[in-house]
């Protein structure tokens, strides 16, 4: 099916013309809700410049594959709801030969040994981080976040055992920072239209109400009230949060980094980065141990190594010290010059190791991937599941009814992608795929 079947049209560069501001568009093809989007993000008052990846598609206010530079804002919805989402690709010892002979029994060891989709462990796993956390963060992390670490979630986050050119095997992990992330994102999304509109006051009616309740402890018991005050509060920002979705919010609202609100969203940020990687890092720990078990092997890890371990995530805000910017990128891949990255396909295709080339007029960035061309509900409709074994035959993978919706038909050409991008990033390696693990639904732990 033809991207202009899918309602992909050429970019309309007139009406971004007319804004005034400068910005590129690497896709040849963009559908019209992308376009809107880029249109009302390069027209905020605090945006100065933005780009368009090759695989540009519609998200949540900015469109995903894009990434704009803002001056003394950060903007919760340009980062997304998956704070810190991002690849990992690990060059193990394992020969393609070996995996190949038994790729069928370490994927099934992967489903084992990592929960995938909603599921999470039983108990909190080990993390250890010297970044500051507000103390709304710290209380998701300790609630439900220390027992995600080390989980894939969903979607199109996928664990991938391919193989270079030299024939070593690699794993491949496209994950983020969970529900931790999800409920710091949303939190700071909902405090920003709070901020521009005025909220309801109904967290300080619970609050005054917690106050009136427990005048007694607080005479007696200072220290004890203020940590009771403050598990409530945080309890009671979650409740309320579950109403105020940030999908019914209309319109784009940023964070002074200045104020205590912006400096609050840009430490949970950088804490939420961090705990996406090691996230990513977990996982590949455990798979190698797998590995390991079926292969009778004992592996040395080592993540120092940067020729074998790479780790780029693509929905962040950073501070650019040279224009003095905030350069927000939304499933777009840092590419300054060197700069290695993991930019992955689909399902069959495998994954790219890439060096960046530091475009400015990218904003020194690249696409995180193919980009979807189907809504998930489309592709439920559109793809046949005899297309989809097909397609993957020979790789062994998460192949059915459940997982249409990330077939390779949903994407676009990755090939193609990678060629509108040759001036963004240099191709270094080709992963190719034996073994792909998403989540179907089916429950393990």
């Amino acid at each position: 099916m033809k991207l202009e079947d899918l309602g992909f049209r050429e970019p309309d560069f007139k009406r971004f013309d007319e804004i005034g501001k400068p910005y590129k568009i690497y896709a040849e093809l963009i559908d019209d809700e992308s376009q809107k989007q880029f249109e009302d993000v390069l027209n905020a008052p605090f945006v100065k410049r933005g780009a368009l990846m090759p695989d540009a598609h519609s998200g949540y206010t900015m469109p995903i594959g894009a990434v704009c530079a803002t001056k003394d804002v950060v903007v919760p919805q340009f980062v997304g709801f998956d704070i810190g989402c991002g690849m990992c690709a690990y060059k193990t010892d394992f020969s393609k030969e070996d995996v190949e002979a038994n790729a069928t029994q370490i994927y099934e060891a992967i489903r084992e040994v990592i929960p995938l989709g909603f599921s999470r462990h039983k108990n909190h796993q080990p993390f250890k981080c010297d970044l500051e956390l507000t103390s709304f963060a710290k209380s998701v992390l300790n609630s439900t976040g220390l027992k995600q670490l080390g989980t894939l979630g969903g979607g199109n986050h996928f664990i991938e055992v391919g193989y270079g050119k030299d024939g070593r095997a690699w794993i491949v992990i496209h994950s983020g920072s969970r529900g931790f992330g999800h409920k710091i994102a949303t939190h700071y999304m909902i405090e920003a239209y709070k901020q521009k509109h005025g909220g309801d006051g109904e967290l300080e009616r619970r609050l005054k109400s917690f106050e009136e309740r427990n005048s007694n402890f607080k005479e007696h018991n200072l220290e004890g009230y203020k940590k009771a005050y403050e598990k409530f509060k945080n309890k009671q920002i979650l409740d309320i949060n579950k109403n105020l979705k940030p999908d019914n919010i209309k319109g784009i609202y940023g964070l002074d980094v200045h104020s205590e609100l912006g400096k609050d969203y840009i430490k949970d940020l950088n804490f939420a980065l961090n705990f996406a990687l090691e996230n990513r890092k977990l996982m590949i720990t455990r798979i190698v141990k797998a590995m390991d078990d079926i292969l009778k092997t004992d592996s040395d890890i080592k993540y120092d190594d940067e020729t074998r371990f790479i780790n780029k995530n693509h929905n962040h805000a950073e501070f650019d010290e040279k224009s003095g910017e905030w350069i927000h990128r939304k499933g777009a891949t840092h590419a300054e010059v060197g700069m290695r990255g993991v930019i992955p396909g689909n399902m069959k295709d495998g994954s790219f190791v890439v060096i960046g080339k530091g475009n400015g007029d990218a904003l020194n960035s690249s696409s995180h991937g193919a980009g979807r061309v189907m809504s998930r509900k489309k592709a439920k409709e559109a793809v046949r599941l005899e297309d989809f074994k097909d397609a993957m035959k020979g790789i062994v993978g998460t192949v059915d009814e459940n997982t249409l919706d990330e077939s390779p038909f949903a994407y676009k050409n990755i090939f193609e992608v990678m060629e509108l991008q040759k001036d963004l990033v240099e191709v270094e390696e080709h992963i190719k795929v034996i073994i792909n693990v998403k989540d179907n639904g089916v429950k393990r732990f």
